[in-house]
């Protein structure tokens, strides 16, 4: 990735927010990461609110033994990634840039710097995700997305490879890593309140480009984010799971809740959403039904 050129701008503090539940090494890993930014314009301040979802493993206390700065905010285990986003949001200067940032993000050095310099000027309204790349380093697992319109098929999302020296335009993105400056959010808000955990990010770049303001792509990978297991034990797609399981997971709030999905829907997905809102619970119980049956003939 080229080095960015600095910004001439003055740049405001930055709120960083974050939510965390049980990950207390990869949570202190990923404040160290942004503590490690380098590149940043002169006077470039951020302050960190950390929303601790009822953690057991002793994260909050690990957080504020290593960064006393980092304004932890205890939560209960019912609060996930969206629900804490607005917590912490609401903690924040509400005049302040906002950074979204996973606790499973490992910041490259000039991440933030590549950010600010992608979003100058930074008085203007403007929201820039990052893309993360594999720990190995073979692939791209979070990035920005461009809405596909065809004649006669849905629309559909397609995730962009990230252009090494260039920012590219895209109409939503992954909310690992996500600068919103100060003027889009006062045009924007924070991330709606009616998704507790997936699809607000989504939402809020789709939501963003309808209001007119400009939504890129960072330049380059600026970050290691492992992608989930698709299998992962207690995912709807765990193998071994009968159907009524499988839909109960996929309609919990890990994954796609009816109210939440079909807000998302009716809000981007035009005619389409019936078909798009039926279409992840019907595919997890053909799915589930499927594997049980053919495990059965395999028996």
């Amino acid at each position: 990735m080229r080095t960015p050129a600095r910004t001439e701008a003055a740049v405001r503090n930055i709120a960083v927010l974050m939510t965390c539940h049980n990950r207390r090494n990869q949570t202190i890993a990923a404040l160290s990461s942004l503590h490690a930014q380098t590149g940043l314009p002169d006077g470039t301040t951020f302050t960190v609110h950390l929303v601790d979802a009822g953690s057991s493993d002793g994260t909050a206390a690990a957080v504020r033994s290593a960064f006393p700065d980092v304004d932890v905010i205890s939560a209960g285990q019912d609060v996930f990634w969206g629900t804490g986003t607005v917590i912490a949001a609401a903690k924040a200067d509400p005049d302040a840039h906002v950074l979204w940032l996973n606790d499973d993000v490992l910041l490259d050095p000039q991440a933030l710097c590549v950010l600010l310099c992608t979003a100058t000027p930074v008085e203007q309204p403007v929201v820039v995700a990052g893309a993360m790349r594999s720990s190995d380093g073979t692939c791209t697992t979070y990035s920005g997305f461009r809405l596909v319109h065809t004649r006669l098929r849905a629309p559909g999302l397609e995730p962009l490879e990230p252009d090494p020296c260039q920012p590219q335009t895209c109409d939503t993105f992954n909310g690992n890593v996500v600068l919103v400056t100060a003027a889009a959010r006062h045009i924007l808000g924070e991330i709606d309140q009616v998704f507790p955990h997936r699809m607000g990010d989504s939402d809020y770049g789709l939501r963003a480009r309808q209001a007119g303001v400009p939504v890129f792509l960072a330049p380059g990978h600026l970050g290691v984010c492992d992608n989930h297991p698709p299998h992962a034990r207690g995912s709807s797609r765990e193998v071994g799971i009968g159907p009524y399981t499988a839909l109960r997971r996929r309609a919990s709030v890990r994954e796609q809740p009816p109210g939440p999905w079909w807000r998302y829907c009716r809000r981007h997905l035009g005619p389409w959403a019936p078909l798009f809102f039926c279409s992840p619970y019907v595919t997890a119980v053909l799915r589930s039904a499927v594997r049980r049956a053919h495990g059965r003939r395999s028996g």
